[in-house]
């Protein structure tokens, strides 16, 4: 489960600062027409003519955001871009570019950077976006990155949390709750590696839920989706810290209220036999476990017969007035208030 720790490794000390960068950064091509200038002059140079800009940017640490005893660097590189271009695509727009930061202790060699940068790589090349700049520096706590991402859009197209009205369908794609419960093994083999280093885990029945964490996908796709629906979303948002934290975000950006329903919220066959083994409530897990990067969106209830049936697409309850508030409809017809227990960077240490 550990890293190889007999592979070459060259320090850092060799390279200096500018030589690490123009080494990480040395096989990365220009895709975007709106690349100008790349890496290789004090900054980018970009051109979106008439579409507007999305900014976002996001820090990962680790021990707080990852960790390494079973977290890939390839795998890191690559969930370090994704969960900026989920953020670029709840804008219902075009990611574009992205710049990646590193800070880095001395117990990192150069190889093992060489791993992080391929999967910032494969990310960038697989959703046609450009790295166009970014910085190193030493740390003396671990890892940390810091990645910003960049997109155009239409002005017309740009979906912001504040526009879902009452009577709006409430949809989200994908399925839910499975990055958490690969988490929940991901850290059970840790444990069992501690007693056992010689105990080599068997992931195979959870590789679902395992690559929902390691390796999560951002909804690009879902984007185009609408698109060729002809769908245009009211409000949207990422599923980021969890299904009721963001419901509530929606809510309260756009000053409504919601009913979601508990027999519709999407599950995967593996995160319920997951749930059943783990001792935890599959809804629960849903409504709070965060990190599936899917999108919640709303849309106007004329919308209902392009979106029925979709298997990418699950409606999963309605908005209401505001004064009526945020509640779950339980199977057994219960209307309890919906509350915030996602991720908080700042309680869950």
């Amino acid at each position: 489960m550990l890293e190889n720790k007999n592979n070459e490794r060259t320090s850092l000390e060799k390279l200096g600062e500018f030589g690490l960068i123009d080494h990480l950064t040395q096989g990365f091509e220009i895709a975007q027409k709106s690349t100008i200038k790349g890496i290789g002059d004090d900054a980018a140079v970009l051109n979106f003519t008439d579409k507007k800009t999305v900014l976002t940017t996001d820090l990962l640490v680790e021990g707080i955001h990852f960790d390494l005893s079973y977290m890939p660097l390839k795998h890191l590189g690559y969930k370090a871009v994704m969960v900026n271009l989920s953020d670029v695509y709840a804008m219902n727009a075009t990611a574009t570019q992205v710049t990646v930061s590193i800070a880095v202790s001395n117990r990192f060699p150069l190889e093992a950077l060489e791993e992080l940068y391929a999967g910032i790589a494969t990310a960038c090349k697989t959703f046609g976006v450009d790295l166009v700049g970014g910085d190193t520096t030493s740390s003396k706590t671990g890892l940390i990155i810091s990645v910003t991402a960049l997109g155009e859009v239409e002005e017309n197209k740009i979906t912001y949390r504040s526009g879902a009205k009452p009577n709006d369908l409430l949809v989200v794609s994908g399925d839910l709750g499975g990055a958490y419960m690969g988490l929940q093994v991901l850290e059970r083999e840790k444990e069992v590696f501690k007693v056992n280093p010689n105990n080599q885990p068997d992931l195979e029945p959870y590789s679902y839920i395992v690559e929902r964490q390691l390796k999560p996908e951002a909804r690009k796709d879902i984007v185009a989706l609408l698109q060729q629906l002809n769908v245009q979303p009211t409000a949207m948002i990422d599923i980021s810290d969890g299904l009721s934290s963001e419901i509530l975000h929606l809510c309260k950006n756009s000053n409504v209220g919601c009913n979601l329903y508990e027999d519709k919220i999407p599950l995967d066959p593996t995160v319920i036999s997951a749930c059943e083994e783990f001792k935890v409530d599959s809804t629960m897990i849903a409504l709070s476990g965060g990190e599936d990067y899917e999108l919640l969106f709303t849309v106007d209830q004329s919308a209902f017969p392009k979106i029925k049936g979709n298997p990418n697409l699950s409606i999963i309850g309605h908005i209401t007035q505001a004064s009526e508030g945020a509640h779950l409809i339980t199977r057994g017809e219960t209307k309890i208030p919906l509350t915030a227990q996602g991720w908080n960077s700042f309680g869950n240490e």
